[in-house]
């Protein structure tokens, strides 16, 4: 059995690889791409887009929770195993301020707690003023392959 990752491999290289293999998923048709991040957080980004408005040209706050899932989940998918998978269980959030059409947010997720069967993050989408616009907790359950 491989063991458990306790810290996240990331470099320029592994980010590429990444954002392709999301391309044809809800991450790439949101537009959401990974940035080179460290140890201690993943980050992504997300245009404030068609893709991700809602009626009066604000980012949708479905988008926003969407970019913070694909964030945790991505984050706790670097820490599992070949044969584990995390699987989202709960998430919990609140929007604190509109972006407008035209703006690009940053997600910035931070992991609160490493168990062997949960994994706990939190989330902040930012904008360019690094104006809170959403903050969420997600919790991710860690899956045994079969």
């Amino acid at each position: 059995m491989n063991k458990k990752n306790t810290h996240i491999e990331w470099n320029e290289q592994s980010c590429i690889s990444t954002n392709e293999e999301y391309k044809n998923t809800l991450i790439g048709h949101l537009g959401i791409l990974f940035l080179v991040s460290n140890n201690a957080e993943i980050r992504a980004t997300m245009p404030v887009d068609e893709r991700t408005i809602q009626a009066y040209a604000s980012l949708s706050g479905g988008a926003s929770l969407a970019l913070a899932e694909s964030i945790a989940g991505h984050g706790s998918k670097l820490l599992c195993t070949d044969e584990e998978f995390p699987c989202g269980i709960q998430v919990s959030a609140n929007h604190i301020a509109m972006a407008k059409k035209g703006e690009t947010v940053l997600g910035i997720g931070t992991l609160v707690s490493q168990g062997k069967s949960i994994h706990v993050w939190n989330i902040d989408v930012i904008n360019a003023e690094n104006t809170l616009i959403s903050t969420a907790r997600i919790v991710n359950k860690i899956i045994k392959k079969h």
